[in-house]
């Protein structure tokens, strides 16, 4: 699912909101979280799963056309985490 069908979804299940206070909303929600992990917080939705930022070390890389040797720096990326509700919910318990 991509960030318009989620949209067009939330505004078809609500009638009583317009498609731009919903598309506003989704925005803002996404903006949040983007904007907690850009300063290093962690976010946890109950039930769905949290997000956090996980440090990955410099290291020596291989390029995968060349085969020659690169350094990578080190960097910092997303990691997602999923809940108990949406795990159990996968796996059809």
């Amino acid at each position: 699912m991509i960030r318009s069908e989620l949209i067009q979804k939330i505004a078809d299940d609500n009638p009583h909101l317009y498609q731009r206070d919903v598309e506003r909303i989704v925005n803002t929600i996404f903006t949040e979280i983007s904007d907690a992990l850009a300063n290093g917080n962690r976010v946890e939705l109950r039930g769905f799963g949290a997000f956090s930022v996980k440090k990955r070390d410099a290291r020596t890389g291989r390029n995968p056309r060349t085969g020659e040797s690169v350094d990578v720096e080190e960097k910092f990326v997303p990691f997602f985490k999923t809940g108990k509700l949406l795990r159990d919910r996968l796996n059809g318990k």
